[in-house]
């Protein structure tokens, strides 16, 4: 059986790290948040799960954050920024490219390229589900699903 990589991807937490979303990432190898963290125990909290990279959104003024992130996990380049600023995306010749900002869940093929946006796991905002992602990384392909979290 081939081996897997786990990636866990998350957003716009915007200060609320709900414990569904913790469990819904428990096991991945690593975990991407695409922005809005707005928290200085977000991050350490994710990071007690899997190494942790994350960018910084509009409502960030972590300066540490930076604006794009590019990392090699599985063979595959994965580009994290939060979507509200133009980034020059074919520049860094990504797999996968992650965003957050629009609180919409959503996957995207573009030929060889996976989009996601994990929506968001903080606060609800209008009537959006709030959600993680999971990418499975399998013999060097990439699958994505939407995680929903059963929460009030």
């Amino acid at each position: 059986m081939a081996s897997s990589t786990e990636i866990g991807v998350i957003s716009d937490t915007h200060g609320r790290l709900r414990a569904e979303a913790l469990i819904a990432l428990e096991g991945c190898d690593v975990i991407f948040h695409a922005g809005d963290v707005c928290g200085p125990l977000i991050l350490p909290q994710l990071a007690e799960l899997a190494p942790c990279h994350a960018v910084a959104g509009n409502c960030d003024d972590d300066d540490s954050l930076p604006l794009t992130c590019l990392q090699v996990v599985a063979g595959l380049r994965i580009l994290v920024h939060h979507g509200h600023l133009p980034v020059a995306e074919a520049s860094f010749r990504p797999d996968i490219i992650i965003t957050g900002h629009t609180h919409v869940p959503k996957i995207e093929a573009d030929g060889a390229l996976l989009r996601l946006n994990p929506g968001s796991a903080g606060p609800r905002r209008f009537n959006l589900p709030v959600t993680v992602a999971r990418i499975t990384v399998r013999e060097g392909r990439a699958s994505a699903r939407l995680i929903t979290l059963d929460v009030p």
